[in-house]
């Protein structure tokens, strides 16, 4: 596909300055979590990316395991990089991760200065890159001494093969362990990537403070609860829907009390003239801690959606009350 990107498209997103650094992000970034696979059409998902970046979507979010199967959507970023939307790549921040299961043995998983340095290594290769703009370790390793995994992300930095680096799902306490140590170091944490969202709020029980506390950003992934935060269980459950085939969001997690506190949201989203996927992410960006909101897409009209919700970021206090009065009822 011949691509060239729209002229407008810095002009249509908001960029949030990330932590203490010279880095912005966009309000809205790009997983590859799903849907980017070599068993996915590739030209639905590369449209996906094209709109993205027209969108002022700047920033594209993978891992070493991301598929399926692992490392494909890796290789077909790099490939679609390699054929026309590299010709942007000094305009896209594009980051990596390892912390799971890649690979056979112990070599291949966790947090270990050899898997991180050999993963980063496979994923340059995949990607058809000299770099990464972040790398993140993808959880906490309760095997490896913190300082060799904040060890390795510093090395990794220094040999020039990242930019940046981040954290993901790590808890507060751990978390700022890990800030203090890479600070040492002389290479601080860039950002922490946690789930969170209307359904899943364990952010706010302290992770978020450690953050503003030591200005790193926030990129919330997960943020519509893979897809509960939608109106695509209102009534029922769909063939093609990520729970029927899934087992990240299973069919029994989608219980009549849940469906009806959801409905409850919808109505609150539509009062407020959006749908409630958009509310659902702008509920996020309401906290000034928030750097960007990561979100999936498996079409273009999920693109547009997430954009949408930045058309409409403010909230009064009582729709916070009646959101949380939902939510209550929730967890």
């Amino acid at each position: 596909m011949d691509y060239k990107a729209d002229s407008a498209r810095y002009s249509k997103m908001p960029y949030r300055r990330c932590g203490n650094s010279g880095l912005v992000l966009p309000a809205i970034s790009l997983g590859l979590w799903q849907n980017f696979g070599h068993v996915d059409l590739r030209s639905t998902y590369e449209n996906i990316l094209y709109t993205a970046f027209d969108l002022g979507i700047t920033h594209f979010d993978l891992a070493n395991n991301y598929g399926p199967p692992p490392g494909s959507a890796e290789s077909n970023f790099g490939d679609i990089l390699q054929k026309g939307f590299g010709a942007y790549r000094d305009e896209m921040i594009i980051s990596t991760k390892a912390g799971y299961t890649m690979w056979d043995g112990p070599y291949g998983d966790w947090g270990s200065k050899k898997y991180l340095v050999s993963s980063l290594d496979q994923s340059l290769k995949r990607m058809q890159l000299d770099y990464v703009d972040i790398f993140y370790h993808h959880r906490p390793d309760p095997n490896t001494p913190l300082e060799e995994t904040m060890t390795a992300l510093d090395l990794i930095v220094r040999q020039g093969k990242a930019l940046y680096v981040g954290l993901s799902n790590y808890p507060p306490e751990q978390a700022q362990e890990a800030f203090d140590i890479l600070r040492k170091l002389g290479t601080p944490c860039l950002i922490h990537q946690p789930k969170y969202s209307m359904l899943v709020r364990t952010p706010e029980e302290g992770l978020l403070d450690v953050l503003g506390k030591n200005m790193v950003g926030c990129i919330a992934f997960s943020p519509l609860a893979q897809g509960l935060l939608t109106d695509k269980y209102l009534n029922g459950i769909p063939a093609e829907s990520r729970a029927s085939r899934n087992p990240s969001l299973s069919p029994d997690q989608i219980t009549k009390e849940k469906v009806s506190s959801i409905k409850k949201l919808n109505d609150i989203a539509s009062s407020r003239g959006q749908k409630l996927v958009e509310m659902a992410i702008a509920w996020l960006l309401k906290d000034a801690r928030v750097t960007s909101v990561l979100i999936g897409a498996s079409k273009v009209s999920h693109i547009h959606d997430a954009y949408n919700a930045l058309q409409n970021t403010a909230f009064t206090e009582s729709e916070l009350s009646a959101i949380n009065n939902v939510l209550s009822e929730i967890n």
